[in-house]
């Protein structure tokens, strides 16, 4: 998958499009991609996605905004893993918020994308002041030549599902829930980075992933699966947050992965939540920290076994 940063420059060839942040790339996005890709092979355009960098929530409200669900190279991963053959990220800025919807249409839609069909959600709105809805975009697809197409909205087990539901679920600490609305477990990936080598005075070999999401959709401490290390995931049990018993201020993943010992740094994983354990926590002591962490792993270890 090609990935373009802003609309300067022409896709060469003509697509078939969808528009969104696809946060989490949840069961709605997917159900989305794998139409635009069945367009793509019907109508032998390209299949790309336009979004935008940073959350258009992030740029108006940035104090409100929500975690994210995926940062920008989770994102593209996904998308690229769903076939997508090109990603342009627009920069949300002023000058973006403010480009009128038939402006937007013509500068980026048809002139830096090409656009032949377009495939979007049924509540999409675009434009300043999101004056653009469904019924301009087929307005102005007469105009300039392409299709338009919504999406209905996606339910699993009667629950909409949206990047709001998921995270949600996470909040709650409802790992399954979240891993039924996006379609597996929810995932952070990162490379594995030097830490203070706490776990080994506690009898727990840690690997202390570096993350860029700041805030994290979640804290506490979860049964999870490493995928990176092996030909099959590892199972573990891992802590996510701040680490308040030893100070820790920005947010931090570390993993205890069973019966392994080896000389990861540098590796870059990614930490399936299977099951959440417990709520983060402060301890009295370090004593009392390394009597958790051991009921932590035999609690995981438990939900390993059940599971088979």
């Amino acid at each position: 998958m090609r990935v373009f940063r802003g609309h300067s420059v022409p896709l060469a060839v003509p697509t078939v499009l969808t528009i969104g942040n696809f946060d989490g790339v949840h069961c709605g996005h997917m159900a989305l991609l794998e139409r635009l890709h069945s367009l793509s092979e019907t109508k032998r355009l390209l299949p790309a996605v336009l979004t935008f960098e940073p959350h258009p929530r992030e740029f108006f409200a940035p104090a409100a905004a929500p975690a994210r669900l995926s940062i920008l190279r989770e994102k593209l991963e996904m998308l690229s893993a769903l076939g997508m053959g090109a990603t342009m990220i627009c920069r949300f800025n002023e000058a973006l918020a403010q480009l009128s919807a038939r402006d937007f249409v013509q500068d980026i839609l048809v002139h830096a994308l090409s656009v032949r069909h377009l495939v979007i959600g049924d509540d999409f709105h675009f434009g300043r002041g999101r004056e653009g809805d469904f019924a301009l975009l087929q307005q102005l697809g007469g105009e300039h030549g392409f299709q338009v197409e919504a999406m209905r909205e996606v339910t699993v087990q009667g629950e909409r599902v949206s990047s709001s539901a998921v995270r949600d679920a996470l909040d709650a600490g409802d790992m399954e829930r979240a891993a039924r609305l996006l379609g597996r477990p929810y995932i952070i990936d990162g490379k594995v980075v030097h830490g203070n080598k706490l776990g080994r005075e506690l009898g727990f070999c840690t690997a202390n992933i570096y993350i860029r999401h700041n805030p994290v959709p979640m804290t506490g401490v979860f049964a999870v699966e490493v995928a990176g290390l092996a030909a099959y995931p590892l199972p573990g049990v891992a802590n996510l947050g701040i680490r308040p018993t030893i100070g820790g201020v920005r947010p931090l993943l570390e993993v205890h992965i069973f019966d392994f010992n080896k000389n990861i740094y540098g590796a870059h994983l990614a930490v399936r939540f299977l099951h959440k354990l417990r709520d983060e926590q402060r301890f009295p002591d370090i004593d009392a920290l390394k009597a958790q962490i051991a009921l932590d792993a035999q609690a995981a270890r438990h939900y390993f076994k059940r599971m088979q």
